[in-house]
């Protein structure tokens, strides 16, 4: 299999060997650590609950197929899946994906205009709008054209865009290839020159992920069919077109790609010549139109921080809900004796309890609000709050202390391990650091050890 490395660049590559990184890794992982007693905790929670026996297996679905997996997958792929390009793209789980089968040279516009005269359709990008569109579409089987395509990473980001064809108006059947710019300067094994890495596959079903358990597309095993049909398309289409073929660029295996499924192909990689496709007026302004919603969209707070302020909020709530429930049981935990001290003293050790746990509450308030505000320090701070909860309650729980149950502390360590998951997860933690080098004056920090990942706490 080919390797070849990107150049060096600050911004592609730059590993930061800081505090500040060695922190959020160790936080990564100890949110994997949390998960799994989390899965293992609903697990045993489900055969006391009866009736509810089969919802808890569900959640214990979830959580193990969305959390879990996904994050333990992070983990050990950082270390053993090689950080160069090898031919594979890679799962936002650092599995590796698709093989890489295409080559292209040319600029976005070209690329969009020969796709487009080939009869693809470049697809959405993935937000929660359209993925709630393309669940829709599935479940009732109408066309949805332009569903979005789930992220795969090569170069250390995901595909700089995706076209796709229906097949039937049937949204579980779709060809569909993915790009990726090439850094600048790079050269494919051999000194070929490429714009643009691709990767062709033909979505056959709708199916379970057999490393994650997640829903997901399941794609045809000859991945060779899919990538002789997008070439054939471009070349039908006429549209001044060139291909030349590397022959054995790879050499031909049987693998499986992140979801599991079965992958082949003979090594073969055509390099598509676009450069003399014409490209008019409208066709560079729809391209600098979705560069710019991309670059929006980049922008954009991402649904972990979201979700991890969320949390934080709810985490206020039950704490200003527990103060309420001690200021009214007060008289009788003093009739029962479980607090001793004298009448004339009582209010007074209220006021001071309350207060503290009052002023505690408005400081994680404040913690997650400045998290919601892009605060790198502060997701640090919620995060260590968090794991210190949970490090403690855990080593009292494994020391024979008192039973850790959904039913007496739902609102405690679960809410803790999803804050410490959410924030921890690199969209997160990128975002934050990108605000905090923007406020000094630097490039953004790229975090070397995971690629970004989507919609799931990873």
């Amino acid at each position: 299999m080919p390797q070849t490395t990107v150049p060096k660049t600050r911004s592609a590559t730059a590993r930061p060997r800081s505090i500040n990184v060695i922190v959020d890794y160790a936080f990564f992982v100890f949110g994997g650590a949390s998960a799994v007693w989390l899965a293992w905790l609903v697990l045993t929670e489900s055969f006391s609950w009866g009736w509810f026996l089969v919802l808890f297996f569900v959640l214990f679905w979830v959580l193990l197929a969305y959390l879990v997996l996904p994050r333990l997958h992070r983990i050990l792929t950082s270390i053993y899946v090689p950080d160069y390009f090898i031919g594979r793209a890679r799962t936002s789980d650092g599995l590796l994906g698709d093989p890489i089968n295409l080559a292209l040279l040319g600029t976005e516009a070209q690329l969009d205009e020969a796709m487009t005269q080939a009869g693809w359709t470049r697809a959405d990008d993935v937000t929660l709008g359209t993925s709630w569109r393309i669940v829709r579409s599935t479940l009732l089987r109408r066309s949805y054209d332009e569903a979005p395509v789930s992220p795969l990473f090569l170069f250390g980001h995901q595909q700089d865009v995706a076209f796709q064809q229906e097949v039937k108006g049937n949204p579980a059947k779709r060809h569909h290839v993915r790009f990726w710019r090439c850094p600048e300067g790079w050269l494919l094994p051999g000194g070929h020159r490429a714009d643009w890495m691709a990767a062709g596959t033909f979505d056959r079903a709708v199916g379970f992920s057999l490393f994650t358990l997640q829903i997901t597309h399941k794609i045809d095993a000859n991945t060779d069919i899919e990538r002789d049909h997008i070439v054939s398309t471009l070349r039908d289409a006429d549209a001044g077109v060139a291909v030349n073929v590397i022959r054995d660029f790879s050499t031909g295996y049987h693998s499986r790609n992140g979801g599991g499924d079965t992958i082949e192909t003979d090594g073969d990689l055509p390099i598509i010549d676009v450069r003399g496709v014409a490209v008019d007026a409208a066709a560079l302004a729809e391209v600098d139109r979705a560069d710019a919603y991309r670059a929006a969209i980049a922008e954009q707070r991402p649904v972990p921080t979201t979700l991890g302020f969320l949390l934080m909020l709810l985490r206020v709530v039950a704490g200003a809900l527990t103060i309420g429930v001690l200021v009214l049981a007060w008289p009788e935990l003093l009739r029962a004796g479980s607090i001793t001290i004298s009448d004339a003293d009582s209010d007074v050790a209220l006021g001071v309890i309350a207060g503290v746990l009052g002023l505690g509450l408005i400081v994680y308030l404040a913690l997650a609000v400045l998290v919601l505000l892009g605060s790198n320090w502060a997701r640090i701070a919620s995060m260590t709050f968090s794991a210190a909860i949970i490090a403690f309650t855990a080593i009292d729980y494994f020391n024979g202390g008192p039973q850790v149950s959904l039913r007496t502390n739902l609102l405690g360590i679960p809410l803790d391990i999803l804050v410490v998951l959410a924030l921890s997860s690199q969209r997160s933690r990128l975002w934050a650091r990108r605000r905090r080098s923007r406020r000094h004056g630097l490039d953004a920090l790229v975090s070397p050890e995971l690629p970004a990942d989507d919609t799931t706490l990873r």
